[in-house]
């Protein structure tokens, strides 16, 4: 089955060679992928595609030839430990899942605290108490349109307006080693050099005229290092939806602080609020106020923020929107105080371009960036640089 996949791949102009098609196999016996053809498809574009920018034709493939094929012959099936302790769990069908209500931000509100006061123990499976599983709009495991999750992992859906949990998230790794350096060759667009502190570098071409002038007699000068003077602030989103997107935004973190002397991150989750981040390991104990940022960098900077901008509406629109506390104001409104103070703007948004128009969120960031959201994709990031040096 596997070796007419490859001669399939083959066919379809992919350039996969016999050494990566072993190492699939190799990778098949380890039991590295389970039975799932969607473990296999990740294991397989891993070994068999070398170049990003064949990915979509691999799609293409890897559709025509396992099109109907829901799970790889001869690997045995295991139940995760994970779906016993969610026993109770309803799986419901797209018609089901359409039928659940949206109660909206202020009615879920209303009801969770009433769930809160009356319930007295644990349920599991229901459709209206705090529990696991089931279509409840009140804890975790099972599924709801708009709900408020309480304890557990997310169950996958990404439909929580809020998480009712301490919630830890991972800095991004600046010392990455970049698949691609297009990253870089993008962001340098974004380039004003300047000669600018001590004379600690020589120059040669100096040097050398000098000399000449004269007599023969050295005359070593010296001037001081050319660099970017370009100051960017990049604020990075975090943790929830944005888990799908670490390795990308790490890759993007690590050129721009190679390509840029001046720049200041800071970490928010889904909207900037009143309040960012340095070290997402100390960020219950040690937040800056966006008032400070605002007055500590001067409107010379450019800034550039990074994130799926998949969220519930409310937590842009609402005050109290946020998913993990009370926001006194609007998301909206500490995103046009941001704007106000640094005109020079872009957001980057790793998600697919094409699926921007479905997503709600998405359309109402757009807009208040005033249209200046531009995908995380190369072709993205020219645009995006082309639009920060005007």
């Amino acid at each position: 089955m596997l070796i007419d996949f490859f001669y399939h791949l083959k066919a379809r102009n992919l350039k996969a060679s016999t050494r990566e098609y072993l190492t699939l196999l190799e990778a098949m016996q380890a039991r590295v992928a389970d039975h799932s053809i969607d473990e296999f498809y990740f294991l397989a574009r891993t070994c068999l595609v070398k170049d990003e920018s064949a990915y979509d034709r691999f799609d293409q493939a890897f559709g025509e030839y396992f099109h109907g094929v829901e799970k790889i012959p001869g690997l045995e099936a295991e139940l995760p430990e994970e779906w016993l302790r969610l026993l109770a769990k309803k799986h419901l069908s797209d018609e089901e899942k359409a039928q659940l209500e949206k109660l909206g931000f202020d009615k879920l509100m209303e009801e969770f605290r009433k769930r809160l006061k009356e319930q007295k123990g644990r349920h599991a499976g229901g459709s209206k108490w705090v529990g696991t599983g089931g279509s409840s709009p009140f804890g975790n495991g099972g599924y709801h349109p708009e709900g408020i999750r309480v304890g557990g992992e997310s169950a996958g859906n990404r439909t929580a307006i809020k998480v009712w949990e301490q919630r830890e998230f991972k800095n991004l790794d600046d010392a990455v080693e970049l698949g691609t350096r297009n990253i870089k060759v993008a962001l340098r667009r974004l380039r004003r050099f300047a000669r600018e502190g001590a004379a600690d570098e020589l120059d040669l071409e100096g040097t050398i005229r000098g000399t000449a002038e004269n007599a023969g007699w050295l005359d070593l000068r010296m001037r001081p290092e050319r660099h970017n003077k370009v100051k960017v602030l990049l604020f990075l989103d975090i943790g929830g939806s944005m888990d799908d997107h670490v390795r990308t935004c790490e890759e993007l973190f690590s050129a721009c602080k190679s390509e840029f002397k001046h720049l200041e991150h800071f970490y928010f989750h889904n909207c900037v609020y009143d309040h960012v981040w340095k070290d997402n390991h100390r960020r219950r104990s040690e937040t800056l106020p966006l008032w400070d940022v605002l007055h500590k960098y001067g409107p010379d900077y450019k800034l550039v923020l990074v994130g799926d901008a998949t969220m519930s509406p409310g937590e842009i629109l609402h005050p109290g929107g946020s998913v993990e506390y009370f926001n006194k104001e609007a998301g909206s409104v500490w995103m046009r105080r941001l704007l106000d103070t640094y005109p020079s703007a872009a957001w980057l948004n790793p998600e697919p371009e094409r699926y921007w128009q479905y997503r709600h969120s998405i359309s109402i960031l757009n807009d208040i960036m005033a249209e200046r959201m531009y995908p995380l994709t190369i072709s993205g990031l020219e645009r995006a640089m082309r639009q920060l040096s005007k």
